[in-house]
């Protein structure tokens, strides 16, 4: 939280570590990565696929009552939601959003003291598009 918080553009460093978005004062969503500027960018580029900007997809479900996720094929499931021009459209709009926030990170390069912290943050900013669910 002590970093001054960047917005618009990729970190410069290369780092390993877990990141924060945030709007304003609300933290929204915390993750890690082995490449915090690779990650930042495939939160938000136009061109990244539903894999790889998982944050922007959570926010288009949202934004188009598609709540809850479908493991099977078929309409509901990511590949078909990515072929609904509503749902694709909030994506797209959900990407350009990421891109807009506040975002924050701190290195740590040990895989396992990553994963602890990225739960402790989520837990203490009660980042409420984390979640740590099995499928």
């Amino acid at each position: 939280m002590a970093m001054e918080p960047i917005s618009g553009a990729a970190p410069k460093d290369r780092a390993n570590g877990i990141y924060l978005f945030s709007e304003g004062d609300r933290h929204l969503y915390v993750g890690r990565a082995k490449n915090i500027t690779n990650r930042y960018d495939w939160h938000c580029i136009p061109a990244s696929d539903h894999n790889r900007a998982s944050f922007a997809f959570k926010l288009a479900r949202e934004a188009t009552g598609n709540l809850k996720p479908s493991y099977q094929k078929g309409e509901k499931s990511r590949a078909g939601l990515m072929l609904n021009p509503e749902f694709v459209a909030a994506f797209m709009e959900a990407k350009a959003r990421i891109r807009r926030m506040s975002f924050r990170y701190v290195s740590e390069p040990n895989p396992t003291r990553q994963a602890l912290l990225e739960a402790y943050v989520c837990i203490v900013l009660q980042t409420p598009y984390n979640d740590f669910d099995t499928h």
